[in-house]
């Protein structure tokens, strides 16, 4: 079963729509799909990415030296915080 598709803004999907001339359900999903793609975990990335480099018969060492790599131009979700948490980031 597929994953449910996130919400994506109605101006949004309209700003898309306008720029690149698709059709607002396409739009929508394309959205949807950088949404998803930008909310996926630091561990499922890890563990994804892992199966995929499996899959092209590269070993343990090769694997976690180009996940590293990655691992710095990637952009992650941020995690939830908790109030304490969001202090100390700006207080130390």
């Amino acid at each position: 079963m597929p994953e449910p598709l996130p919400s994506v803004e109605p101006d949004l999907i309209r700003y898309v729509t306008a720029s690149t001339g698709l059709p607002s359900a396409t739009a929508a999903r394309v959205i949807a799909d950088v949404l998803a793609y930008f909310d996926e975990a630091v561990e499922d990335y890890v563990r994804r990415r892992h199966q995929e480099l499996r899959l092209r018969q590269l070993k343990n060492a090769e694997i976690w030296s180009a996940i590293s790599v990655e691992m710095t131009t990637r952009r992650f979700a941020a995690p939830a915080l908790s109030q304490r948490q969001l202090r100390r980031i700006v207080y130390g």
